[in-house]
């Protein structure tokens, strides 16, 4: 109880709340810049805690922490460009909300979600951070290679009206994420000779270039469109509230499940909230009623997305202050941040520095507040932008994509690809092709070859993925997913029939 006590003081001192104020606020803004993402904003934030307290520096980056999984809400539904990796599902619905001129229940259902699946994973975080991070350090690349599989699987919920396409854009990431150095050897390979390519392609670039490019263009198909100074989305731009709310908490299973699955992938070192916000998304679709409506603007693809990927923040957590792993690039920035003030990471962290990691749960609890709290009082003002015509905003958002492009590596080259990018997105989008395999490809193909080729340097057997109690579960799941969305695409088919039957 002391140790609370001392923690709760120095995070809820005026100067530390007046800081995560401040850092909640930037973490906001910098994930709603395209290209510019909460790892970055982590980055830049670190120089400033050298000559804090350490509490009160590590408060500081959870606030921008907390709120850059928020940020990247506000382009997703505005302009339909995820303003980081973690918001690539809530495109999915929260954009064709805004289009149908519904922008501000779009961003409210986002936010509420954000806080509830932060709170969740927050309340996860102080009663299960050791079980759950000594089984998380218990898994190998025989288990991580099953979770990449059952998460690839994904892909049958994305591929849109063409299951034949959706593949296509699926092998197409894969292939993507293939060129570059090699990860395990360090030799390049399928760079074709370009130097531009002996890097590899950036993730962001990728993601950048397939979602923001191809909607830009689109956006400008209609020469008389942008004459008349048409705006991106109409409709009501009015920042809901306390109805909102009520609409998220009537989705209990939909939001604690979603959260749940962010705390849990979150746990996983290496995965975080890019794979967690799609399979939060996923399994909401194959839970639902009405799967069809996913896609279209419905509040369930936006919970679960919103909430699963700010669940993350609270599970990522969990193996860094239990074990001293960090379980995504921001988790090992925030550990850095603690060992410069000469605090060991590690299992005794709780043990000798209890008023450290108390003061992180309640940082983690107040950041949430503080990211609803701002965004409550100025969504109202990032709402104007739907009504700023398009002839503005695409000029605006393009300058953004590329600066943060360039940000990524300060290399002249990754807007080459940005461009080359871009221009074949936009050319798959005019073909049908659904966007979302594709990216989905590039994120978990690193991934899974990785730990594929650990596994076998570890050793050969390749019984070993089935005779692995956890990594059967995985494969198993793989398996039942892709058969439930081979049925679901069997039972859609059969039903367009007999509603086209002469009755």
């Amino acid at each position: 109880m002391n140790d609370f006590l001392i923690g709760a003081a120095q995070v809820l001192a005026p100067t530390t709340l007046i800081m995560m104020f401040f850092g909640s606020f930037a973490g906001i803004i910098a994930a709603a810049i395209p290209g510019f993402t909460v790892t970055m904003a982590i980055v830049l934030t670190l120089p400033l805690t050298f000559t804090m307290e350490p509490l009160q520096g590590i408060s500081l980056m959870l606030s921008v922490y907390v709120g850059g999984y928020t940020g990247g809400l506000i382009s997703a539904a505005l302009l339909g460009i995820p303003g980081t990796p973690s918001s690539v599902a809530t495109t999915f619905d929260a954009f064709p909300m805004a289009r149908k001129g519904e922008p501000g229940r779009a961003l409210s259902l986002g936010v509420w979600a954000s806080f509830f699946g932060t709170v969740i994973s927050t309340i996860v975080l102080i009663f299960a951070a050791p079980p759950l991070a000594i089984f998380a350090v218990k898994l190998g690349p025989w288990e991580y290679f099953a979770l990449i599989v059952f998460a690839l699987t994904i892909v049958a919920s994305l591929v849109g009206h063409s299951l034949q396409r959706g593949l296509i854009a699926a092998m197409i990431g894969l292939a993507i994420s293939t060129v570059g150095t090699d990860p395990m050897m360090g030799r390049p390979r399928f760079d074709m000779g370009f130097e531009m390519l002996a890097a590899g392609l950036p993730f962001l670039v990728v993601l950048i270039g397939i979602f923001a490019i191809s909607q830009l263009a689109s956006e400008v198909e209609d020469v008389n469109a942008i004459k008349t100074g048409e705006k991106l989305v109409t409709g009501d731009v009015e920042f809901k509230t306390w109805a909102v709310m009520r609409e998220v908490l009537m989705r209990p299973v939909n939001l604690v499940r979603s959260s749940l699955i962010g705390v849990a992938i979150g746990a996983l070192p290496g995965a975080g909230g890019s794979i967690a916000n799609l399979v939060a998304y996923d399994q909401a679709k194959r839970a639902s009623d009405t799967p069809e409506a996913f896609g279209t603007g419905t509040p369930d693809g936006v919970i679960a997305s919103e909430a699963g990927n700010s669940a993350t923040a609270g599970g990522g957590l969990i193996p860094l202050i239990a074990l001293g792993i960090p379980g995504s690039a921001v988790d090992a920035i925030l550990m850095a941040s603690l060992m410069v003030h000469g605090i060991s990471v590690g299992p005794r962290l709780i043990m000798d520095n209890g008023d450290l990691v108390y003061g992180m749960f309640i940082a983690m609890a107040v950041s949430s507040l503080m990211m609803l709290f701002i965004c409550i009082v100025s969504m109202r003002a990032f709402l104007r932008v739907a009504e700023v015509p398009k002839w503005v905003v695409v000029p605006i958002v393009l300058v953004c994509c590329v600066v943060g492009s360039f940000a990524l590596n300060n290399r002249v080259s990754d807007l080459y690809l940005l461009g080359f990018i871009g221009l074949f997105g936009y050319a798959l989008k005019s073909l049908d092709y659904p966007l979302a395999p594709l990216v989905l490809g590039v994120i978990l193909g690193p991934i899974a070859e990785t730990n594929l080729r650990r596994a076998l340097m570890t050793d050969s057997d390749w019984n070993l993925f089935f005779t692995r109690p956890v990594s059967l579960m995985f494969l198993i799941a793989a398996a039942l997913s892709v058969a439930w969305a081979v049925r679901g695409i069997l039972k859609s088919r059969n039903d367009q029939k007999i509603s086209k039957e002469p009755v």
